[in-house]
């Protein structure tokens, strides 16, 4: 009964969620469809998880490699998939290979990782993947991400010279607690700019994923498109207990 009751509490938290998130978007003068919230399901059991997307959503988002390919296979195929953990390139090929609908990998910190995905997407015969590029705004050490001022000529060699992926747009997670300021909002707006003017592209096709639970509705205020909720719609992490 508690995991019937914390899927329904989820799914209500959802709902509350979305709407804000619409009204966010209003307030900065966008079309509510032009914000996607992604539900951060990790540490959840796939019964909570299968009552938001009984709840009508269908973009979640996992940390651990592991635990997506774990979740994946349990639950319905039309869901998209973004992996918005740090993603080491000796397991590219393991996420990919067991979860068939991956939508987006977000977290694209240098070239070694495009490259390797690239690879990967060619040899599993998938359909292009789209990434995000992860530019680390906070200037912490702790944080991955590339440097704003590497951000262009990330973002370029993974539009220009991986075939396979698809050059979406940027990512960041701002301070050390996954709080971020106006700052860090800015500085990855500014990044957009940068990337969109080098490589011809209109800033609209550019995505800004950034905003999470604290400060979502601020994000989209300052131009996210793309925000990462997990404890506002499905409460606090549940890890576990270390003996």
């Amino acid at each position: 009964m508690a995991s019937v009751a914390a899927a329904e509490g989820a799914a209500a938290a959802l709902r509350s969620v979305l709407s804000r998130a619409q009204q966010a978007a209003a307030r900065s003068g966008r079309a509510p469809e032009s914000v996607r919230v992604v539900a951060v399901s990790k540490t959840k059991p796939v019964g909570v998880i299968r009552g938001v997307y009984d709840a009508g959503h269908r973009c979640f988002g996992e940390n651990y490699v592991q635990e997506l390919i774990d979740k994946a296979p349990q639950l319905p195929e039309d869901i998209e998939w973004h992996f918005i953990g740090n993603l080491q390139s000796n397991k590219a090929r393991a996420l990919l290979a067991g979860v068939p609908n991956l939508d987006m990998v977000e977290s694209v910190d240098d070239q070694k990782i495009a490259n390797r995905l690239d690879r990967v997407v060619a040899d599993l015969g998938r359909k292009p993947l789209k990434v995000l590029v992860q530019v680390n705004t906070s200037g912490e050490e702790s944080k991955f991400g590339v440097d704003p001022s590497g951000c262009v000529e990330l973002a370029k060699h993974v539009k220009l010279g991986c075939p396979n992926l698809v050059f979406s747009g940027l990512m960041t997670i701002g301070m050390l607690d996954y709080s971020s300021t106006p700052e860090n909002f800015k500085a990855l707006a500014n990044c957009r700019k940068e990337v969109c003017k080098e490589l011809g592209i209109p800033e609209e096709q550019c995505e800004l994923s950034m905003g999470m639970s604290a400060d979502f509705e601020q994000a989209i205020e300052m131009g996210s498109t793309n925000v990462r909720v997990g404890s506002t719609i499905f409460g606090a992490r549940e890890y576990p207990k270390k003996n």
